[in-house]
């Protein structure tokens, strides 16, 4: 037993360190848009619709990247991934057109985030801890990346005010590159199918023919609407408001660190209550969060305090969405089926990246964005409620079910 959580102990620090890096670097990217806006003459469309794709991209390939860690286990996918990403941000770095930088910051950053992200690593996470434990391992791999929010965000803005943002990028690059070596932590050999194990389709239709997998995946679209939405346009938002630029990175950091302890909390809880109407409680205080943070007098302090609350929700839902879907299905297919439940929050954060950008060309402001980020808290927490937390039948003893 005292081998069995040492491994685990070292899996969970190298998902850790690789989720802190791979979305850590990726939660800064927010603070290119000004200046390479700026630089060529772009609206905030341009650089807003690489965001997206990078999100829709990500989304798309995740199904395809959990599948295959989950059969082969994760190392090679995640090596895969962080040359990819690492390559994305080098060529980022020599972007100057609308084509250059959708390619680079879109696709191939796109394609790294998926195998370097939440559905692989917490599938490693899930499969590597006992059942009790699951939720709250989860909270704090998760919590790890919100660390790295905190911790790149001031890190990106000093590389960028030392290097310029071009510079800034390809350091960034091969600081992602560290991703490689951190694979040797992720002892992930998931055993060989047996004959009277679900097939990948098997696994496919159970899920689709399930109802409580579709609400998750909904309620999982509005978290990436808003996620990519505020950490895209937030800066950009506040500086239209008069207030400095340092302000935005700040409230980012400060959302960073937030969700260091808003994700392990809500790990914790979830090994403890029904994670479904936890998400709906989530969703609810981020329509609270929003709707005084945009109708009440904007200052320095009440974007800090924005940058706080909002934190403590940020990525809370991603163990308790992961968490649900392990309990529902098991975690054989965890990846692959948490990969599709994530191509939903990645569709969000396409229009929510995109959106942004695009109505702001078009209006002048973020006003409606705000108004839609609202009513989709609203939705989301209506979806998640009728969830049950309760393993399919394949999974519960004889006669339970």
């Amino acid at each position: 037993m005292t081998s069995v959580w040492r491994t685990s102990g070292w899996i969970l620090l190298g998902a850790s360190l690789i989720l802190a890096l791979s979305l850590g670097i990726r939660h800064g990217f927010g603070l290119f848009l000004a200046p390479m806006s700026s630089e060529f003459g772009w609206g905030r469309e341009v650089f807003a619709f690489a965001i997206a794709l990078q999100n829709l991209i990500w989304g798309l390939a995740q199904p395809f990247t959990g599948a295959l860690a989950d059969r082969f286990g994760a190392a090679k996918t995640v090596i895969v991934g962080g040359v990819l990403y690492a390559l994305g941000l080098v060529l980022m770095g020599f972007s100057d057109s609308a084509l250059s930088l959708s390619f680079s910051a879109g696709l191939l950053i796109g394609i790294g985030l998926s195998g370097t992200s939440f559905s692989v690593i917490l599938g490693v996470v899930g499969r590597a801890v006992p059942v009790e434990k699951r939720s709250m391992a989860m909270g704090i791999a998760a919590a790890a990346g919100s660390f790295g929010q905190f911790a790149m965000l001031p890190g990106t803005l000093g590389l960028i005010g030392w290097l310029g943002w071009s510079s800034a990028l390809l350091a960034l690059g091969l600081l992602v590159a560290l991703i490689v070596p951190l694979v040797c932590l992720l002892k992930d050999n998931p055993p060989p199918p047996q004959a009277h194990e679900q097939s990948l389709g098997d696994a496919l239709r159970e899920a689709v023919g399930h109802s409580g997998f579709w609400l998750l995946a909904l309620g999982f679209f509005v978290c990436g609407f808003q996620v990519v939405f505020i950490g895209v346009h937030l800066p950009a938002y506040l500086v239209d408001q008069h207030l400095p630029a340092t302000v935005g990175t700040t409230v980012l950091a400060l959302v960073g660190l937030f969700n260091v302890f808003g994700t392990y909390i809500a790990g914790w809880l979830g090994g403890r209550h029904s994670k479904p109407r936890l998400l709906t409680t989530l969703y609810l205080l981020r329509a609270v969060v929003i709707v005084a943070f945009v109708y009440s007098p904007l200052s320095i302090w009440s974007a800090y305090a924005f940058g706080m609350a909002m934190g403590l929700l940020w990525l809370s839902t991603v163990p308790l969405t992961n968490g649900t879907v392990a309990t529902l299905f098991g975690v054989r297919n965890l990846s692959m089926l948490g990969g599709i439940v994530f191509l939903f929050h990645q569709l969000g954060a396409f229009l929510g990246g995109w959106l942004g950008g695009y109505l702001y060309d078009r209006t002048g402001s973020y006003d409606l964005v705000w108004q839609i980020s609202i009513f989709l808290s609203l939705a989301a927490a209506v979806l998640n409620w009728p969830v049950r937390e309760q393993p399919v039948a394949r999974l519960q003893p004889a006669g339970a079910a």
